[in-house]
């Protein structure tokens, strides 16, 4: 099993081993609970003194996912997955999404992933996002919005997709007959 690179980072930031979050965990029936629940204890664990709790709350309660195999790194608890990109460009908001609708419109690989599904756009002032599913049924998310600066526009992608379902074998698929032949 390859070493999680979180471990080093959240023991030198909590200041414990990871032995000794595993313990914490195992005390508090960790493996029996949902992510919400883990994350909760943890965050009652590190106390209100601790910066960036909520951050660091999450880092020890997914690394100790992945610990348990509950889930693979990138994985969310829900078992999707997602991926994003973001890039920076000098085009107003309105432009940028208006350019964006068109190239997804006429893309083959665009429309393959979303199948001609419901699309919504919606935005304000701060932000216009581009919004459908994929054909499995997984959100596809494209935003437009001003960076920090204000001065240039964000352009982000998101897309969550769901693992293809595992498929059943037979009950004797991969048993051994004792019988000789």
């Amino acid at each position: 099993m390859a070493t999680d690179p979180r471990i080093g980072p959240i023991e030198r930031t909590t200041g414990r081993t990871w032995d000794r979050w595993l313990a914490f965990m195992d005390s508090i029936g960790a493996a029996d609970l949902d992510h919400k629940a883990i994350a909760l204890r943890v965050y009652e664990e590190l106390g209100d003194g601790f910066e960036q709790r909520g951050w660091w709350t999450q880092s020890v309660t997914v690394a100790y996912e992945q610990h348990i195999g509950r889930r693979v790194p990138g994985q969310r608890p829900d078992g999707t997955f997602q991926t994003s990109v973001s890039r920076s460009t000098p085009l107003a908001m309105t432009e940028l999404m208006e350019r964006w609708r068109s190239f997804a419109d006429g893309d083959a690989a665009v429309q393959q992933v979303v199948g001609g599904a419901d699309l919504k756009v919606s935005g304000t002032d701060r932000r216009i996002t581009w919004r459908t599913r994929a054909t499995d049924g997984s959100a596809v998310v494209v935003t437009s919005e001003p960076s920090g600066t204000g001065r240039r526009r964000s352009w982000s992608a998101r897309w969550g997709c769901r693992p293809p379902r595992p498929t059943r074998r037979p009950a004797s698929a991969g048993r051994r007959s004792s019988s000789a032949s």
